[in-house]
């Protein structure tokens, strides 16, 4: 089976994945308010037409109190939210992705190590008053093409924060963002291919990643790097 049948199945495997997570998921009438509430969800992917390369970025407003704001706008939170972001890719497809944690690399693996489909270099972090972010360098995978590998296409995560419209609340802008990221399956098959599978399935499990921060329920970190 060569890489890029191999990427196709990996799409079909998380298609099926996807819709039984959602089925499982189905939030209960009279369940537990939500702690946040998001205002907007938007997307936004693209082709650079000279040079082929993918840009894909979803983004949500979220309205919180300021004081909940305040308490985890910190760097060993913005670690955590990093991890939030592995951990619903592995709920979400019922344990079929999982993560591999080296010290140097992040491996986005299928059920088993040898399917690697995309490996990250180790994330760098920035944050200041306002402003978080979190970038993973793709480094190589079966979902990515060579001219792709290397660090130069990347997975990233930004936060901002800013007053909200009413007093005690604050809006806090979330990006998740692909750029410069060249897919094996338009590669090898066609760019057809690519947008019905695994473009597809990337805008809407990322849509599902930023509703689920409504519950501010924030993974803890496996490496801990930013923990002090």
């Amino acid at each position: 089976m060569t890489l890029a049948w191999i990427a196709v199945a990996a799409g079909v495997v998380l298609v099926w994945a996807l819709a039984s997570w959602l089925f499982l998921n189905r939030r209960p009438r009279g369940g537990d308010p939500e702690l946040v509430r998001i205002v907007e969800l938007e997307d936004a992917t693209t082709l650079d037409p000279a040079t082929e390369a993918v840009r894909s970025v979803q983004k949500a407003d979220l309205l919180i109190e300021e004081s909940a704001l305040r308490e985890i706008w910190t760097p060993a939170h913005l670690e955590r939210l990093a991890r939030t972001y592995w951990r619903f890719l592995t709920r979400v497809t019922l344990g079929l992705i999982r993560v591999r944690y080296t010290e140097g690399e992040r491996s986005v693996v299928l059920i088993a190590p040898p399917m690697r489909l995309l490996t990250f270099q180790a994330p760098e972090y920035e944050m200041d008053a306002s402003h978080g972010l979190v970038r993973w360098r793709i480094a190589r995978g079966l979902l990515v093409s060579r001219r792709g590998r290397g660090g130069s296409g990347y997975l990233q995560i930004t936060v901002r924060r800013s007053p909200g419209e009413t007093a005690g609340h604050a809006r806090l802008h979330v990006e998740v963002e692909v750029a410069n990221f060249y897919p094996s399956i338009s590669s090898r098959l066609s760019r057809r291919v690519y947008n019905a599978t695994q473009s597809r399935i990337h805008v809407v499990v990322t849509y599902g990643f930023l509703r689920s921060l409504a519950r501010l329920d924030l993974a803890e970190s496996r490496v801990g790097r930013l923990a002090a």
